[in-house]
This record gives C-alpha cells, sequence and structure tokens, in this order.
C-alpha cells in the first residue's frame, strides 16, 4: 500500500490532539491531501478546524473501506470511541493504534480477529518531527502493512520495530515516558545551578542548551555515550567529582533510572491486563 494508495481511499484519524496533529502535519508535508483524511475529534483545535475548511472530513461520515486508521485517543476513552469504526474491522482497512497500554488483543476483540492491527509507540519530540516510534504488528499485517505504518510514522521521526508486543511496555517506559525524564533533568539542574548561585533565566537557559546539545551530540558521534562522557571528564577534575555522585550504584543515576523505568513498565503492564 502507497501514499496514492491512502490518498484514494483515505485515512480515519480517531483523536487529534497534540501527537495526532504533529502526524497529521507531518502527513500532509509528504503529500496527503486534506480530502483524503476524516478526523473524528470532539473538540478539534482551531488548526484542525482551519483544515476542514480546506477540504479536511471533520466528524462526518466515514468512508466504506479507509486505507488506514490512526487511532489516537486516550486508552481510559477507547471503549466509547472504538465502536464507531467496528463496521471497518475485518481485514479491509489497517488499524495502527497509539494509545499506551492498549494491548493488539483488544482490537481484535472489538474490531474482529482478521482486523490487521499495528501498535505503536511515538513519543512527545514528534511534535518536531525529532521523535522515535516503536512498531509491532498482528498476524493480519503484513509487511506492506508494516512498510506504510513506517512511512507514515516516519514522518514525525525513526521508527524501529520490535521482535514481540510485550517489548512494548519496556519501550514505553524508555521513550514513551522518557521525554519526561529528561525535562525533569532540565528542571533540576537548573534548579542545582540557583543554589549555586546563578540567575534562574541564566540558569535554565544553561540547562536546556547544555541537554539539547549533548542529545545532538550523542546522535552524531561515532562514539557511544560512555565514551563520550570519558572524553570531558579529566581525572581529579570537576566533573569527575559530581559524576561520583552520579554514577554512584546504590543512590546514583544506575539505581535511580533502573527503578523509574520499571515502575513504568509495570504501569505499563497493569494498564494492559
Amino acid at each position: 500500500m502507497t501514499l496514492d494508495e491512502v490518498n484514494r481511499r483515505g485515512l480515519v484519524l480517531l483523536g487529534c490532539g497534540k501527537m495526532g496533529s504533529a502526524m497529521l502535519a507531518g502527513w500532509l508535508g509528504q503529500g496527503l491531501a486534506p480530502e483524503a483524511v476524516w478526523v473524528l475529534d470532539p473538540r478539534p483545535s482551531p488548526w484542525v478546524e482551519g483544515l476542514a475548511a480546506k477540504g479536511l472530513h471533520l466528524n462526518a461520515d466515514l468512508p466504506a473501506a479507509p486505507a488506514i486508521v490512526l487511532v489516537a485517543v486516550k486508552p481510559q476513552m477507547m471503549t466509547e470511541a472504538l465502536p464507531r469504526l467496528k463496521p471497518l474491522g475485518g481485514g479491509g482497512t489497517l488499524f495502527v493504534s497509539i494509545a499506551a497500554g492498549t494491548p493488539i488483543r483488544f482490537f481484535e476483540g472489538q474490531l474482529g480477529a482478521a482486523t490487521p492491527v499495528i501498535r505503536a509507540m511515538p513519543n512527545t519530540p514528534a511534535a518536531i518531527a525529532r521523535g522515535i516510534t516503536a512498531l509491532i504488528g498482528n498476524a493480519q499485517a503484513g509487511e506492506n502493512d508494516m512498510a506504510l505504518a513506517e512511512t507514515l510514522l516516519s514522518a514525525v521521526g525513526d521508527t524501529v520495530r520490535l521482535d514481540d508486543e510485550a517489548q512494548m511496555d519496556a519501550v514505553t517506559a524508555v521513550s514513551g515516558s522518557g521525554p519526561a525524564y529528561v525535562f525533569h533533568l532540565i528542571e533540576t539542574l537548573a534548579a542545582a545551578g540557583v543554589a549555586e548561585g546563578l540567575a534562574p533565566d541564566l540558569a535554565m537557559k544553561l540547562a536546556k542548551a547544555t541537554v539539547a546539545g549533548a542529545g545532538a551530540l550523542a546522535m552524531q558521534a561515532e562514539e557511544d555515550p560512555a565514551q563520550l562522557r570519558v572524553n570531558v571528564t579529566s581525572p581529579g577534575g570537576t566533573t569527575a567529582a559530581a559524576l561520583a555522585v552520579l554514577m554512584d550504584e546504590a543512590a546514583g543515576f544506575p539505581a535511580l533510572l533502573k527503578r523509574a523505568v520499571h515502575a513504568a513498565a509495570e504501569r505499563g503492564r497493569e494498564l494492559g491486563r
């Protein structure tokens, strides 16, 4: 299946919040026509309403057999929103879900076991096309379906395929929830700078730029992050003094992040039961 076929048959977006809007913007930039898109959202943003004036179908009757349905509502809204799409199940339409904690078996139960379903986990940097999305499909989702999902999701960043759906909870805990950990690092790094005498605005500017720059360097450098850390750590210097605290096996990052990621993964498993 190609983008041309999506333009011909249509794409349905169930929910168009921040993540759905980021994806839709990326697709439109790739050549998806507004008139090929159906959005179901009780509270559409002014941006989506503006697209409706350009041909996008907003809360309108759905096409009989769209190429793809992207489910982008919160898990707690799923049982209320999904029944409207039940007539599209059965094999003719590919369903892609970005709902956290909602397993493939739920969609198969709602839409029919013959429905091709791909579960995906993007993260919030998708809003600036710097996200990463992990995907796993059911037995009915063939290579063409996976390739189409990757094409669509690559509009907002990189994609990776998983070997087993059980890995999705760990992915959620690392990359799905991970941006929040980084944002908190920025918060606390700036606060620590203030505690050492910096003005709050200056501390925050330094913290944001440092985290953003280090992340960009980690992505572009040939060395792995461990070597990059060594490169900036002089024996007996200031960085070494800080890392002695942060790398403490009992109280530093190794123990703290392991506990945090495990807590997030466990919560994902609970939501999926």
